[in-house]
């Protein structure tokens, strides 16, 4: 076993963290194009949050491991509702203390990237 827990997280959880990282990338790029610097900063703290609560998750299950099925659910209901807390939290951080966010960039970077989050369910654990 690894010191770091994440190490052993699965094909899922990597590709969709490749997968936010590379729409925040994109989302910051049009943003700094059309809202300057601001507008892309914007962006990369929304997919950051997003991208943060995914590896919290992935932490806190990879974590501990259930013998049981109600062990495996109630591992996963803590997991989602410190996930939750996270979020509620990180977002409510940026948006009292960055005077200059643009909320219609963060608040939609995040958005996106969070339902990216829900495609893990469709990615294969098995190599092919």
């Amino acid at each position: 076993m690894s010191f770091f827990p994440l190490a052993s997280v699965g094909r899922p959880v990597r590709s969709v963290l490749r997968w936010q990282g590379l729409l925040t990338a994109a989302v910051m790029v049009v943003a700094v194009y059309f809202a300057g610097i601001h507008g892309a900063v914007s962006a990369g703290l929304g997919g950051a949050i997003s991208m943060a609560s995914a590896l919290l998750f992935a932490a806190i299950a990879a974590v501990r491991k259930g013998r049981t099925a109600d062990d495996v659910l109630v591992t996963a209901f803590r997991a989602e509702a410190v996930k939750i807390v996270f979020i509620v939290l990180t977002l409510w951080l940026v948006l009292s203390a960055y005077r200059n966010v643009v909320a219609v960039i963060f608040i939609g970077t995040f958005v996106a990237t969070i339902v990216v989050s829900s495609m893990a369910f469709f990615v294969s654990d098995r190599r092919e």
